[in-house]
């Protein structure tokens, strides 16, 4: 049983990491899709852009730990 817990402390160590390298590579790509896209069209951006932004700033936070949930101990 403590193994079993173990693994997945493990994974969640893990994780994380992998989370936030996910985040950039999707706020990387975002920056290239909306600036090439700008090229082609410079009064309008990209849509699917802003939503790659978005979803790589979501995952970033995330994987940073800043969406962990930390209940208070009332005393």
């Amino acid at each position: 049983m403590a193994c079993q817990w173990r693994r997945i402390a493990e994974a969640m160590y893990l994780a994380h990491p992998l989370t936030l390298g996910a985040g950039v590579v999707f706020i990387v790509a975002a920056v290239i899709l909306y600036r090439r896209r700008g090229r082609e069209d410079h009064d309008h951006g990209s849509q699917g852009a802003v939503i790659m932004l978005i979803i790589g700033a979501i995952l970033a936070i995330h994987g940073l730990g800043l969406l962990a949930y930390h209940p208070m101990r009332l005393d």
